[in-house]
């Protein structure tokens, strides 16, 4: 049965031209004419049966429905180029493992090993994507995922990487001339909040049998990398584990005021959907980092 799509060629004129809002723009950046341009989005919008752009003396704007479409296909085409690439660099093997992480874990925890990972298994591929919540494997071209949180994942195989233990860290020019803190003195600072963690300030100070107004209170930042750079610039004292602001620390951007930490109820773990549990190059994956995870 023939597929209701349309041409590649067509949808690569239609998503240069809405991204420009310019058939010009569009034709220049795919070497083509704008008459060109204009007879694929006129087939297009035939095609369709709705209007894709609106046309005055001003030029082009998109429609609500353009808008929407637009969306749609720069992501779509954004994939296939994506999975192109993929095919063109390990010259069609299944050796690639797309992993999907979370980001800062990703970049300060992860990246740094990989070159182990790399010296084991030379002919495997690892790409990896930021993705902070739990999705659909099925919608997603995802081998693996490491996320945070309490393993429920519905349809995978979860297993337990490693937990957090979040300290509080500033700037040293916040508490100066102070090097230190007494537990009792956070709380006339503000304290900067992690969006996904957003009761981690009151399990601290529950473990340390304090109870605190405000300690959900002050500017929330969705990534670690964020409550970081925060942190440095003086805006407060931040709760992040040290593995991931380890540059930091050695340096003298951060320092922790109150060494006390508790274990986070969430931890890190290694998703393993249903439909790759009897893939090699997920599997082999697997066994490296969880070994690594033992000794963080």
């Amino acid at each position: 049965m023939r597929r209701k799509v349309p041409s590649t060629t067509v949808l690569m004129g239609f998503e240069a031209a809405a991204r420009h809002v310019s058939f010009t723009e569009a034709a220049q950046e795919l070497s083509l004419t704008q008459s060109a341009i204009c007879r694929q989005i006129a087939s297009l919008e035939e095609f369709l049966g709705v209007k894709l752009f609106r046309r005055g003396r001003q030029g082009v704007r998109l429609t609500q429905a353009g808008e929407s479409y637009h969306r749609l296909v720069a992501q779509r085409l954004n994939e296939i180029e994506r999975d192109t690439l993929s095919v063109m660099g390990n010259h069609g093997t299944e050796n690639a493992l797309e992993l999907a992480v979370v980001p800062t874990f990703g970049t300060r925890w992860l990246i740094p090993r990989l070159r182990k990972f790399r010296a084991l298994h030379p002919n495997i591929t690892v790409n990896m994507t930021n993705k902070t919540r739990p999705f659909l494997f099925s919608d997603t071209p995802f081998d693996a995922a490491i996320y945070f949180g309490n393993g429920d994942w519905s349809g995978t195989e979860t297993t337990l990487l490693m937990y957090e233990r979040p300290v509080p860290v500033c700037s040293p020019e916040l508490i100066a001339p102070a090097t230190s803190l007494a537990y009792d003195d956070i709380v006339n600072y503000p304290l900067l909040q992690q969006t996904t963690r957003p009761y981690a300030w009151r399990e601290w100070f529950r473990s340390l049998d304090m109870r605190v107004e405000r300690d959900m209170s002050g500017p929330r930042f969705e990534l670690f990398t964020m409550l970081a750079e925060a942190a440095a610039h003086g805006m407060g004292i931040a709760l992040i584990p040290a593995f991931l602001i380890e540059r930091e620390l050695q340096s003298g951007q951060l320092i922790v005021p109150v060494s006390h930490s508790f274990r986070s109820k969430g931890g890190y773990h290694f998703v393993l959907p249903d439909l790759r549990k009897d893939n090699e190059t997920v599997n082999h994956f697997r066994e490296w980092v969880l070994s690594e995870g033992e000794f963080a």
